[in-house]
């Protein structure tokens, strides 16, 4: 380095013997030019860059710092040194790994001074992890901490739908994963796939993947693009570095937010990833993926068959029992059609005894009133009776009055006892009416004249009998009484008589109507009535 920036003038012999610090000679002898603080710092940049200008670096990242610009400022040190690290905003969003303290890892990159500081450093374009037990101890870190956080909890899990109409598949388009699964699915029950293509590892691989089952969630389920039922994420096997897209946070994130039931199908059997503790299933192979997502439909068509042979044997068998029931129960029962003749019998009795109850009640009725109106006096006898004895008492009294009392006092007395007389005769006239109308009502009240009012008739024959349905015969002649005494003459016929024989004769209707009696003849002649029997008081 002395030899670098040297110039002709400082490489001319120097005296042997040494100078004392101090010594005027000594300074006087030196003609080296004194350089800048600021072109020594340039030359030694120029040389570090040239002479280091594409180095790999092993080390442990220690002092991590995320600028608010998005540098990233670290270093890397061994057991010995420590190495300055910076990478710019527009390399650390490309880097493969998640750059953290105390990760083993391998940088590339050009190294360069900072003469602000007097030191050099090493600006990086990419980075990875330094060997399989590093990436294994960085697995294990990122496993706890997405657990931690609930994201393989079992109850997040959801069923894988037994038979969907989509699924849509997460992989490479060009590897051999797609044609596996696509073959499967064929040879056990066709569906309709969907395949969004990604890179499944490299830089960029985990981004891609994450936004495939982002945007397969997106999906409208009513629009052009149906919505997968079931999502597929497959890779084919390889190392841990290879598989290393698939333990990214931002995958496993993805898989555990999905809304569709996911299926892990990364690497061989033996290979694992988070996605896999993240999904809702995991395959151990792409192929068993297939298997998983959809049944047999062979086995399910025999499945279907057989059911429906035992379904069809338990029909008949279940139908056979329930007849052999009930004809055993119908051997038990009677004829239907006897107990309905019984029945009908029993109720033409009871309609016929209640009809002749009817018609002795209604006699009953009839010939008490007519006994109680036989031992009651008529009104205007009781009335006579009661003047003639008036007229004895009288007689009597004034016969008597003669011999003892003088006669203005008998004619007092007399006055006197014929307005008490009076008085009872009115009193005992009075309680008569009452009793009179009482009756009056009751043979009202069972009267067969309030029936008619109803719209209900009387039959009778022409000696004035009551004649029923069975007393009529073709040719009889018939008094047909309604309300208001009304009545009717006519001949009973053996024709229809509501349509005649061949329904186009009218029905034997009466040739006249002739009431026996008219409400005003028959009110005249029991005024008559009246007077005759009653008299005249005055």
């Amino acid at each position: 380095m002395n030899d670098l920036f040297s110039t002709p003038q400082a490489k001319t012999a120097a005296p042997k013997s040494a100078a004392k610090p101090g010594n005027p000679s000594e300074t006087r002898g030196n003609n080296a030019p004194a350089l800048s603080v600021s072109e020594i710092s340039s030359s030694i940049k120029r040389e570090l860059e040239t002479r280091f200008d594409r180095v790999r670096v092993r080390g442990e990242i220690s002092g991590l710092k995320r600028a608010a610009s998005g540098h990233i400022y670290m270093s890397l040190k061994d057991e010995n040194a420590v190495l300055s690290v910076i990478c710019w905003r527009g390399q650390a969003s490309k880097l493969s790994v998640d750059p953290q303290d105390g990760l083993e890892v391998i940088v590339t990159g050009r190294i360069t001074s900072y003469p602000g500081r007097s030191n050099y450093q090493i600006v990086i374009d990419s980075m990875e992890v330094a060997g399989e037990g590093a990436l294994l101890k960085l697995l294990e870190e990122r496993k706890k901490k997405l657990a931690s956080e609930g994201l393989f909890a079992d109850e997040r899990k959801r069923a894988i739908p037994f038979l969907p109409e989509v699924i849509g598949v997460v992989t490479s388009p060009t590897g051999a994963v797609i044609r596996d699964i696509m073959h499967r699915l064929s040879d056990r029950f066709p569906r309709r796939v969907l395949v969004w293509p990604v890179l499944v590892q490299g830089e960029g691989a985990a981004e891609q993947v994450a936004k495939a089952i982002d945007g397969f969630n997106a999906l409208d389920p009513n629009g052009d693009v149906p919505r997968p039922d079931t999502l597929i994420v497959a890779r084919g096997g390889g190392s841990l570095e290879d598989l290393w897209a698939f333990n990214e946070e931002v995958v496993v994130r993805a898989a555990a937010n999905s809304k569709i039931p996911l299926i892990s199908a990364v690497g061989h059997e033996t290979d694992t990833t988070l996605i896999d503790f993240a999904s809702d299933r995991r395959a151990p192979t792409p192929t068993a993926a297939a298997e998983m997502a959809v049944p047999v439909r062979a086995e399910l068509i025999g499945e279907v068959q057989n059911i429906g042979r035992r379904i069809y044997a338990g029909a008949n068998r279940l139908m056979s029992e329930r007849r052999m029931q009930v004809e055993a129960l119908a051997r038990g029962l009677p004829d239907p059609r006897r107990l309905i003749e019984e029945k009908t019998q029993r109720l033409d009795d009871r309609v016929e005894r209640m009809r002749n109850a009817m018609r002795g009640f209604l006699r009953h009725q009839t010939s008490e009133l007519s006994e109680l109106s036989a031992r009651l006096p008529h009104p205007k006898q009781q009335i006579l009776l009661a003047s003639h004895q008036l007229s004895a008492l009288s007689d009597r009294f004034a016969g008597v009055g003669e011999q003892i009392v003088p006669v203005r006092q008998f004619e007092m007395e007399k006055l006197d006892s014929g307005r008490r007389m009076a008085s009872a005769a009115a009193l005992r006239l009075e309680r008569a009416k009452n009793t009179l109308t009482s009756l009056d009502r009751v043979l009202e009240g069972v009267s067969y004249k309030n029936v008619l009012k109803r719209g209900f008739s009387v039959v009778r024959g022409t000696d004035g009998n009551v004649l029923t349905a069975t007393d009529i015969s073709d040719g009889t002649k018939l008094n047909i009484e309604f309300a208001h005494n009304a009545v009717i003459e006519a001949v009973a016929g053996g024709e229809d008589i509501a349509s005649g024989p061949s329904g186009s004769q009218a029905p034997k209707m009466p040739s006249k109507t002739s009431p026996k009696t008219s409400p005003k003849t028959s009110k005249k002649k029991k005024s008559e009535t009246a007077d005759t029997a009653q008299g005249s008081l005055l």
